[in-house]
């Protein structure tokens, strides 16, 4: 896909995990809305993944550490093919197979059933060390929520990434400032991020995470890293997209109304005929 393409399947991902939100009357839309763009180029770009054979042996593994943001990763997993776009109104609803968080035995697609947060890194480790001993050339990926990296079991899974050398670890951090009670600066700052993971030896790469050049430019180059595992931190607006949802820590886990989705929608329609005139 090329940099246009992407934009726009990055909005048709946000409506998806909109609309699967408001239609379970729960979830967690900002966190999702801020990580689509990355969602997007790992899908899209990034992963050697086949819908068509999910566990595929040789495939690439994406954890989803901050297992909350499921609706934005279901809606990227059913945009790639791996799952009707339709089931995202299923959402959290008795009997459907899309749960509040990811669950690897039942969703196509998903590698790791994740959602206790802290946890997802050392999954993603494990399976990156598993591919280094056993001569497989898949890469990992992690994504985590810059509130979760105030857990102390991210740090323990990112000294034995570095320890072990594992180039083949991708560790994204979401870094959009906040968490379910506020700014992170304000609950337990985490700052320096990337000051944190470069003292865990890990090479890190800063980048506005809406930018796809950007994002672009920052996986090619922990590709081509070798000897340590790499850190990106996205900068990323909670909420991106959506007009009174953006920069609010009250969306974190809370679903939009009627009126609140028609308004939701709306935005990232416009969002969407902007694109079109490109």
């Amino acid at each position: 896909m090329d940099k246009l393409e992407l934009m726009k399947m990055a909005n048709e991902i946000r409506k998806g995990a909109i609309t699967a939100v408001h239609s379970a009357k729960s979830g967690h839309p900002g966190g999702s809305l801020s990580a689509a763009d990355i969602y997007t180029y790992l899908y899209f770009e990034e992963m050697n993944i086949d819908p068509k054979d999910p566990k595929k042996a040789d495939r690439d593994r994406f954890v989803l550490s901050k297992g909350h943001t499921a609706p934005g990763y279901y809606s990227t997993l059913a945009h790639r093919g791996f799952f009707p776009a339709e089931d995202l109104t299923t959402l959290r609803k008795t009997g459907s197979y899309l749960q509040g968080h990811p669950d690897m035995k039942h969703i196509p697609g998903v590698d790791m059933s994740s959602g206790s947060l802290g946890q997802g890194i050392s999954a993603a480790v494990g399976m990156a060390l598993a591919a280094k001993l056993s001569g497989a050339d898949y890469r990992v990926y992690t994504l985590l929520g810059d509130g979760e990296i105030q857990e102390g079991q991210v740090w323990e899974a990112s000294m034995l990434a570095a320890h072990r050398n594992l180039d083949n670890l991708v560790v994204i951090v979401d870094n959009n400032n906040l968490q379910i009670d506020g700014a992170i600066s304000d609950v337990n700052s985490p700052y320096p991020i990337d000051k944190k993971f470069e003292a865990f030896n890990f090479h890190v790469i800063n980048i506005d995470g809406h930018d796809f050049d950007a994002i672009d430019a920052a996986f090619k180059e922990a590709k081509a890293t070798k000897g340590q595992p790499t850190a990106i931190i996205a900068k990323t607006v909670k909420g991106k997209g959506v007009s009174f949802m953006e920069n609010q820590a009250s969306w974190h886990g809370a679903a939009p109304n009627d009126e609140q989705y028609a308004t939701a929608m709306s935005d990232l329609e416009k969002v969407g005929e902007a694109l079109c005139q490109k």
